[in-house]
């Protein structure tokens, strides 16, 4: 039991590295944080953004390894869209002072270089609706 307890404090934490390297990568790119790891009963966004433009920003944060079975990118379900979307609401709800922000939906995958090992990082703005 311990060790399943490891594995997923360690998974738990590789994950929030990944979502500050994504942040720190949205910010260079003009983003202004606003939360992260927004939780509610019906899910979680991994970050809260405002773009230049005062754009509400919800972004899913999504690591791979290698592209063997798809992209970061391609492991985002129907079912978790919906789920983002939901959560979403939820937080708009929550935070009235967005409420009437124009919102999108962004995906960043970040996986390694297969030739260098370097950090690449692919920002989809707009990935669903």
């Amino acid at each position: 039991m311990a060790r399943r307890n490891s594995l997923f404090k360690n998974t738990r934490q590789f994950g929030h590295t990944q979502e500050i390297l994504a942040a720190k990568y949205l910010r260079e790119h003009g983003l202004k944080l606003t939360r992260s790891n927004y939780q509610c009963r019906v899910g979680e966004i991994d970050l809260i953004m405002v773009d230049s433009r005062r754009v509400l920003v919800f972004v899913e944060v999504r690591f791979r390894r290698s592209s063997r079975f798809g992209t970061a990118i391609d492991s985002i379900t129907r079912t978790k869209q919906r789920k983002i979307r939901r959560t979403a609401a939820h937080f708009l709800i929550s935070n009235p002072q967005f409420a009437n922000r124009i919102c999108r939906f962004d995906v960043i995958g970040i996986s390694p270089s297969p030739r260098s090992g370097e950090l690449q990082y692919q920002w989809i703005k707009s990935a669903f609706e």
